[in-house]
């Protein structure tokens, strides 16, 4: 196997992994060559968090930005006929499943000499940029649109990271931060390949937690895909180093008022389909134009998989669902958990296969909305 590097996948070209890069030369997302994965037997089953799977990565990373993420519980729920697993997210440090990707992105940055970032994020991004920046010493500045939650625009300026609000839709952050990567190294949670490094413990964890094995199904909200690309690439080294026999068929769920993810692959295509976009109560899924399209779809076919568009009404129904047994899940989440019923009914799932949902952040931070959905003042 070559010597790990970024790589463009529109054409093979490749860039070295000691130099801080977010993008490729004429500004295209990259991704990282494949790697070999890594055995049981190379878990370091002393280190409670996703570190314990360090011989997985590209480079050696010394001195990682760690506050103990991963290990997250998986729980055991009804629904229906269904059983399905729940991957508890939001037990990461910030409340959410970014802390995954981030601890490896900064960790590897810093060690290349990065010493202050800019990230743009609509709140769990940015909350954990900001939270990982201040416990390795990083300054870090973030950008966020006008209309994000302000429990996460709170939790972000609690970090000590500057914050610029930015007018209109989501992508207009993401701009302006282009826009200013010039002056701040951009360390994107979108762009940036060695997020994904961090997310692909997700794969590895679900791994050990099943005993080493694979569940059957594995549901994700999608609006970047990092969830889901970062779940490929783990399941993918786990097959190839002889650790799994088969890949989990892996299914993306989102709102249908923002579901360019679904209206592509319905389409069977990997490029943009229009479709309406809409405001949705999911607000960490609204990515009308997601970078790495190619990817998720790639990665569904590859392991028989589909996608799943849920109405607002199915997103409330399912977030009720869950607090009535215990899991109070941002409204996002709960899209991953409105997609089992549709799948069911497709027959894409069955009662007795293992079918994980992974739930990728906290309703607490959603507090306001939450309260109004139930019925009750918002405080």
């Amino acid at each position: 196997m070559r010597e790990p590097a970024y790589i463009d996948p529109r054409n093979g070209t490749l860039y070295p992994l000691d130099q801080p890069r977010w993008c490729s030369d004429d500004r295209h997302p990259l991704m990282m060559t494949e790697l070999r994965g890594l055995t049981r037997d190379e878990i370091e089953r002393g280190t409670r968090s996703l570190w314990r799977y360090r011989a997985s990565l590209p480079v050696e990373i010394a001195r990682p930005i760690s506050m103990g993420e991963g290990m997250t519980p998986l729980v055991e729920r009804s629904w229906g006929d269904l059983r399905p697993f729940f991957k508890l997210e939001w037990f990461n440090p910030t409340s959410s499943f970014k802390d995954r990707g981030t601890t490896v992105m900064l960790s590897a940055l810093r060690q290349l000499g990065v010493d202050a970032v800019l990230e743009d994020s609509s709140g769990n991004g940015g909350a954990s940029v900001a939270a990982y920046g201040a416990a390795g010493g990083l300054r870090t500045k973030v950008l966020a649109p006008a209309y994000a939650s302000p429990a996460k625009i709170a939790q972000i300026r609690a970090y000590g990271a500057e914050v610029q609000l930015v007018e209109g839709p989501r992508e207009e952050s993401q701009a302006e931060a282009i826009r200013q990567s010039d002056a701040l190294f951009y360390a994107s949670h979108n762009w940036q390949p060695f997020f994904l490094q961090g997310t692909k413990s997700l794969a590895y964890e679900i791994w050990e937690d099943f005993g080493f094995g694979a569940p059957d199904n594995v549901i994700v909200p999608v609006g970047a895909g990092s969830s889901l690309l970062g779940c490929h690439i783990g399941f993918r080294e786990l097959l190839a180093a002889g650790q799994i026999g088969r890949m989990p068929r892996l299914f993306a769920a989102q709102p249908l008022a923002c579901s360019p993810v679904d209206a592509s692959f319905r389409a069977g295509v990997d490029t943009p389909v229009a479709r309406p976009v809409e405001k949705t109560v999911a607000e960490g899924t609204a990515i009308k134009a997601p970078l790495r399209l190619a990817q998720m779809i790639a990665a569904l076919k590859e392991t028989a998989g589909d996608t799943v568009a849920v109405t607002e009404g199915e997103i409330i129904a399912a977030l009720k669902r869950l607090a009535a047994q215990g899991l109070m899940v941002e409204p996002t989440s709960a899209t991953a958990a409105a997609a089992l019923d549709h799948l069911v009914a497709r027959g894409s799932i069955r009662a007795g296969e293992r079918t994980v949902v992974v739930v990728t952040g906290t309703g607490i931070k959603s507090a306001g909305l939450i309260s109004e959905l139930f019925g009750a003042a918002a405080p």
